[in-house]
């Protein structure tokens, strides 16, 4: 089998989320974060954007739900109880954004948690436990 070969790229040192008056409702996006303070270990969801200000006293809020349950067919309001699948929402105001990526900003997070993670072999590899 031929081997894959990614072009090379720049990157710039600071990371690109989607701002929230960009997300387009039914669009697929990626929640990166990470479990330790030197960001070395990311966690990546998929998300769907399903929607602004969906509860009558919201203002500002927008909503997204796991992949999953998106493609189940379960959407926010219905009733999850006719279906053994489970669905996540969560809601976030739409100016703190900055976890939400689009495909190729994902892409280039994880590229530069990959260069980080090359510059100190080893501090990846374990857990700090309190």
């Amino acid at each position: 089998m031929p081997t894959l070969q990614f072009l090379a790229r720049e990157l710039n040192p600071w990371a690109n989320p989607v701002t929230g008056k960009d997300l387009k409702e039914g669009s697929t996006y990626f929640m990166v974060n990470y479990v330790d303070d030197d960001m070395f270990i990311p966690v990546i969801e998929t998300v769907v954007f399903i929607g602004r200000d969906l509860r009558e006293d919201d203002a500002g809020q927008v909503y997204f739900q796991d992949v999953g349950s998106y493609l189940a067919g379960i959407r926010h309001g219905s009733n999850a109880a006719d279906t053994s699948a489970r669905a996540y929402f969560f809601c976030m105001s739409e100016t703190q954004t900055g976890d939400i990526f689009e495909f190729e900003s994902a892409l280039e997070e994880l590229m530069r948690c990959s260069l980080k993670r090359k510059d100190r072999p080893g501090a990846s590899q374990t857990l700090r436990t309190p």
